[in-house]
């Protein structure tokens, strides 16, 4: 199923070629975009002025421009002014190359004729698995698929980088390709699993825990029963495939952003300092409209595992309390799409709980605030510092000393002693000082 049926390795060279370019584009958008804060400015900055040394301000010629090679054979220096060049521009090239060729092997099989159930992000759920295919081929449902989550891919890529640098995530970003999430989602045929469905083995086990003891009636009273015997998959899912993609986006975008601003909202009333980054929060939600809520809620699961290792290691080596989260967002997302056909089937009976999907969602915000009441009260016990220091509301004596620098400055500092109007010199009451300070002025 391979682009024009050509052998793999033609394929994945070509790809890694092409990514490999568009990731020397992607180190001028991590430089460039953070230097604007409005959106349209951020974007109009990515193709003007031209590239060029920050040194010495010459352009970078087009041969020196070619990804990796041109690194190398400049020794990673600017051919002018022989200024270091960070290697971090040809790793970004070639990470991007990488990404490229192994989204491709994992979503796209081998062979015109492999089956779709050899793609790694196969469903029976899927437009794929399920008949939703429509107009297009199966070769072009997983093509056109490929390429839109390339689109979030190198978002990611852009994203992680920066917030490792600044600790910001640019609305940049993450809001072009929120808009490509969505209107490739109008398209159809691009999700992973529907927007909504559920067991029908739900209702035989509600009424099974109903005989079992007389809680369960008033755990799951009878007039709930339409909830929980709803249909395994709605059927205006079929019948109207590119609304129901729409769906699958919009929703992503609720959950994947509310479950980070809940976190948000419940450690900042808690800990009383900035738990996360409303960067965080745009960045989970576009997330959301590339894979659906459903993914984006085993994105958000898996981003403390991912930076479990990283932050323990910098707590004890650094003693850094602080950290960019967007990074591990981004790497539990690739988790995620390269470890679906793992995952999946491990998590997909979660899922399809129904209703009582939102109901688990609603214990684990509240366990996560029982678990931070707990942690400050632990910390208060061992003495430690529960909340942030408060500025002191005291006015001290090296507040004084720096409202007097502020007021009585030395006109003359740092400069050659010039003539200076004695009308300005009376009003801040200096004019006697000055006459004696420069007598012969």
């Amino acid at each position: 199923m391979t682009a024009f049926d050509l052998p793999p390795g033609i394929v994945y060279g070509y790809l890694f070629v092409v990514g490999s370019v568009v990731g020397s584009f992607l180190n001028v958008c991590i430089y460039r975009i953070p230097q604007h804060e409005r959106l349209w400015d951020s974007l109009r900055g990515l193709g003007n002025p031209p590239s060029s040394c920050p040194r010495c301000g010459h352009r970078i010629r087009w041969q020196d421009n070619i990804p990796l090679i041109g690194w190398l054979r400049l020794g990673g220096r600017c051919r002018d002014c022989r200024m270091r060049i960070s290697a971090r521009y040809p790793a970004i090239e070639l990470l991007n190359g990488l990404l490229w060729v192994a989204l491709y092997w994992l979503e796209v099989p081998a062979g015109w004729n492999a089956p779709m159930s050899a793609s790694g992000l196969f469903t029976e759920l899927g437009p794929q698995g399920s008949g939703f295919s429509g107009w297009l081929s199966p070769a072009a449902v997983v093509h056109w698929r490929y390429f839109y989550h390339l689109v979030l891919v190198e978002a990611l890529l852009v994203a992680t980088f920066i917030d490792l640098d600044l600790w910001i995530i640019p609305d940049g970003v993450t809001v072009p390709a929120m808009a490509v999430g969505f209107a490739g989602s109008l398209v159809g045929q691009v999700y992973l699993v529907p927007v909504w469905f559920q067991s029908p083995r739900l209702m035989q086990d509600i009424n099974v825990i109903r005989n079992v003891t007389d809680v369960g009636s008033l755990l799951f009273p009878a007039w709930m029963d339409p909830l929980f015997a709803g249909p395994p998959v709605p059927e205006w899912v079929a019948s109207h495939s590119h609304w129901h993609g729409l769906a699958v986006s919009v929703a992503g975008f609720v959950v994947g952003g509310g479950i980070v601003w809940a976190v948000r909202i419940i450690g900042a009333w808690i800990l009383r300092r900035e738990a996360m980054g409303f960067g965080d929060v745009i960045l989970m939600a576009m997330i959301g409209t590339f894979l659906g809520w459903q993914p984006a809620v085993m994105v958000f699961l898996l981003a403390p595992a991912c930076a479990l290792l990283f932050v323990t290691s910098s707590v004890v080596l650094h003693r850094q309390r602080e950290f960019p989260y967007g990074p591990y967002l981004a790497l539990a997302t690739l988790v995620v799409l390269f470890g679906w056909q793992w995952l999946w089937p491990r998590t997909e009976r979660v899922f399809q709980m129904g209703p009582l999907v939102i109901v688990a969602a609603f214990l684990m915000m509240v366990m996560l605030a029982a678990i931070l009441y707990l942690l400050q009260g632990v910390k208060r016990l061992l003495g430690m510092e529960v909340y942030p220091p408060e500025p002191p509301d005291v006015w001290t004596a090296a507040d004084q000393n720096h409202f007097r620098e502020g007021e009585q400055t030395d006109p003359q500092q740092g400069q050659w002693p010039r003539t200076v109007w004695p009308g300005m010199l009376s009003g801040r009451g200096q004019g006697q000082w000055h006459n004696w300070r420069w007598p012969l002025r």
